[in-house]
């Protein structure tokens, strides 16, 4: 049986998704939860690789398991196992063929900075703190120009696996949200720390991005942004 499952997750405490020996990781704690659960676990996929730090509001796995609850209980019967920082949101009986990963048409990810002249320790490791004032116009006249196939070289570090460096957006925007600056995007896919790179670049130096569209250094771009006020909100099938 191949269940899909919807996770939601804090991501401060994990290094990032996959797992990596002697680490605390989000893949590894299901895969913890999974083993008591079900007797058999095989070929668990996700959607998005999150880095360490990164939160996730609805990111999505796929697994075939045997021996276990069915599907519509997997989820109450995974979360007892789970990390506090960590639940199953739904969980169901996956389509023929489906793949977390490779079934995906787009991923939609925000990254929320918090703008208030002073701090609070319910924003601490959930957003970036930026107590100045930010050109909302100038912000959103980047985003916008971030809309279509582009190569985003000059947003990934400089040494890569990538080979291939066009994306395509297909939405991008800044959403004001009381104290909150929200940049939210959706594309088919993503480089490393592309997201992250393209708001720290656009807080420093709005007017800089169209320039850098067309396979720019990444020396030519600006830093990149904490991981902890990325999140992965939705993946599209």
């Amino acid at each position: 049986m191949r269940l899909i499952l919807t996770l939601e997750y804090d991501g401060t405490p994990f290094h990032g998704w996959a797992a990596q020996p002697g680490l605390p990781t989000v893949e590894a704690a299901l895969r913890q939860a999974l083993g008591e659960t079900f007797a058999s676990v095989e070929n668990l996929s996700v959607a998005g690789r999150t880095d360490t730090g990164v939160h996730a509001l609805g990111q999505v796995a796929s697994v075939e398991v045997e021996g276990g609850p069915p599907p519509e209980r997997a989820a109450a019967a995974l979360n007892p196992r789970l990390p506090d920082e960590v639940t199953v949101v739904s969980s169901a009986e996956a389509p023929d063929g489906f793949h977390a990963r490779h079934s995906a048409r787009s991923r939609s990810y925000r990254y929320r900075i918090f703008t208030r002249s002073t701090p609070s320790p319910f924003e601490l490791r959930r957003s970036w703190w930026l107590p100045r004032r930010l050109d909302e116009d100038a912000l959103g006249a980047a985003a916008a120009s971030l809309v279509g196939e582009h190569d985003f070289r000059a947003f990934t570090p400089a040494q890569t696996q990538h080979e291939v460096f066009v994306r395509v957006v297909e939405r991008a925007e800044w959403i004001r949200r009381g104290d909150h600056l929200d940049f939210e995007i959706t594309a088919g896919s993503y480089l490393r720390h592309m997201v992250r790179s393209l708001v720290g670049t656009m807080v420093e130096a709005p007017g800089g991005i169209p320039g850098l569209l067309d396979g720019g250094a990444r020396s030519e771009a600006k830093t990149t942004a904490p991981p902890w006020g990325l999140y992965l909100v939705s993946v599209a099938y």
